[in-house]
């Protein structure tokens, strides 16, 4: 996506709509159009970064605040998505700062659903990001993990 494009350069830039909650030196938080729980914000860098795996550092200081907001909360999920596999619809890195409360029914994607069989997964497993397939690589002294 062209940066031009980007609905939240546009937001930045003051050339779109949005209701902008909070302000820092490197990003803001805004109400989405679409909240799936009251108090549901969207935290945007202000820099023009497509996801999370893109730029490690931005995507770090977006996470820092993304926790300030929820440490506001006495509950809540922070979300964010890197490609369309992962149900990312916007190309500018965002954390959804979901407010949680007991009881409240929302669901989430690894959330069993009653209705929704569990999908197989690959019996090769995710890749290994831990850059050991050995699981005793990453046991402490005492066995724990």
């Amino acid at each position: 996506m062209d940066v031009i494009d980007c609905v939240f350069c546009s937001v930045i830039a003051g050339e779109a709509p949005a209701v902008v909650v909070r302000r820092w030196p490197d990003a803001i938080a805004i109400r989405p159009t679409r909240p799936v729980a009251p108090g549901h914000l969207l935290v945007i860098p202000l820099v023009h970064v497509a996801d999370a795996g893109q730029d490690p550092a931005v995507a770090a200081r977006t996470m820092l605040r993304a926790a300030e907001l929820a440490g506001e909360l006495p509950a809540a999920n922070l979300i964010t998505s890197k490609g369309s596999a992962a149900t990312q619809t916007v190309f500018h890195l965002h954390l959804h700062v979901v407010p949680r409360t007991e009881g409240d029914a929302l669901p989430l994607p690894w959330t069993p659903h009653p209705l929704t069989p569990t999908p197989s997964l690959d019996p090769a497993g995710p890749p290994d990001l831990t850059g050991s397939a050995d699981p005793a690589a990453y046991q402490d002294g005492d066995g724990a993990r």
